[in-house]
């Protein structure tokens, strides 16, 4: 299914509730599965969260994770510590093209049993899960920080617990953060010292703690483009979110005032508000440690007229899609000049956006969320609609809510 998005100004004070963080759910639902006294409230509604939980749940030997990257790397690790347990773990044609090496040669150093069924270094696995002897593990922290969230996760069931050492520079680090607060709430003994994680093995039972979700600021990102694209005066409410969040994507607070949006906090609200016109014509940042919303901020910079230099960027390549380069040829389509590495993306902003662009999405739902708020510069086309299902299947009935027009179509109208 395609849409048409038509808009002109979004509606006025408009309320929106966000569902919880996919990044926090799917640590809780593996963690709940290793810890049963672990609970949680307003958890993601999301469809990677619901492949999660449904592969935990399953007692079929063959658990399929579809596109859904954080069930594959989290459950790897997860099943190479449960003696006796085989599984096989498979998803679609793009996740057996996403590189697992890493992680699969971790475990196996501290002593699991993983095999692969079809290329070497990439999914489907076959798992023979057993007790771990843990210990002493070198690991290049350049690469998906899932890696290390997914060991640490398991690694107080290791007889000698964890310890990573971090080698060259760490990816996504408030992802690490997150999960090491995570396991210090439950009692764990767990420390990070520049670039040494030491996880203690368990000892005694974990504290009963009852975890509140907090909503999804990746979420929350494609809202503060339509405010940036909107006029002086527009507010928008979403809930629920916290002022001292572990979620890497916080950081749109920061970098969109840069485009004249204020975010202002009211008990867990935010209030987004576009107070000013964009004082800037060129953006930069390094987005090594919140990679997630690179293509927003893209957008934005796409739809304010503004050139960009992003970096920090490696991850993208191994995503739903190869982001760098879904980025290039669909902002490209809108008349946008761009280069790419495999670390960077640079370009410069047309004075006017192209008219009837369809938006090719590559089964990544971030690509279909991050170019929707353009509707209120252009009309746009977003193919293959429902892919927003994978993180935010209430996303276009929230667009509704705000003002924005669709048209279904089974095919493309540009």
């Amino acid at each position: 299914m395609n849409i048409l998005l038509n808009q002109g100004s979004i509606k006025i004070a408009q309320h929106l509730s966000i569902s919880g963080s996919k990044s926090e759910t799917n640590r809780l639902l593996l963690l709940q599965a290793i810890f049963p006294s672990v609970t949680f409230q307003e958890g993601s509604d999301s469809e990677d969260s619901d492949v999660m939980q449904a592969a935990l749940h399953s007692e079929c030997e063959l658990k399929e994770v579809h596109h859904a990257g954080t069930a594959m790397r989290f459950l790897t690790a997860f099943y190479a510590t449960k003696p006796g347990v085989s599984v096989i773990l498979k998803g679609s044609d793009r996740m057996h093209q996403r590189p697992i090496a890493i992680l699969v040669d971790a475990l196996r150093v501290l002593g699991a049993d993983i095999e692969y069924l079809g290329a070497a270094g990439f999914p489907p696995l076959k798992i023979n899960g057993k007790k771990l002897v843990g210990g002493k593990l070198p690991l290049n922290a350049q690469v998906s920080s899932q890696f290390i969230s997914a060991l640490l996760m398991v690694g107080s069931q290791m007889e000698q617990g964890l310890q990573i050492q971090l080698m060259g520079t760490v990816t996504s680090r408030p992802y690490i953060s997150m999960t090491i607060g995570l396991l210090s709430k439950l009692g764990l003994e767990i420390s990070w010292n520049h670039d040494i994680i030491t996880l203690s093995p368990q000892s005694s039972m974990v504290k009963k703690v009852n975890f509140e979700v907090e909503s999804d600021w990746s979420s929350a990102s494609y809202f503060y483009t339509v405010i940036a694209f909107s006029e002086i005066g527009t507010f928008l409410r979403l809930s629920s979110f916290k002022r001292d969040s572990l979620q890497a994507d916080r950081e749109l607070v920061q970098l969109f005032e840069r485009f004249g949006v204020q975010t202002n906090f009211e008990g867990s609200d935010l209030i987004l508000h576009k107070q000013s016109k964009r004082t800037i014509t060129h953006f930069s940042f390094d987005f090594q440690h919140c990679p997630d919303i690179a293509q927003t901020l893209a957008v934005a910079c796409l739809g304010l007229g503004i050139d960009g230099e992003f970096s920090g960027l490696s991850t993208l390549k191994i995503k739903e899609t190869d982001r760098i380069v879904a980025l290039r040829d669909q902002m490209t389509k809108l008349g946008a000049e761009v280069t790419v590495t495999d670390d960077c993306l640079s370009f410069k902003s047309p004075s006017d956006l192209s008219e009837n662009v369809t938006i090719q999405t590559y089964n990544d739902h971030r690509m279909a969320m991050a170019f929707a708020p353009l509707a209120i510069k252009v009309p746009i086309q977003i193919a293959d609609a429902k892919v927003v299902e994978k993180s935010y299947p209430l996303f276009w009935d929230h667009m509704k809510v705000l003002g924005f027009s669709m048209e279904e179509h089974d095919t493309t109208v540009f």
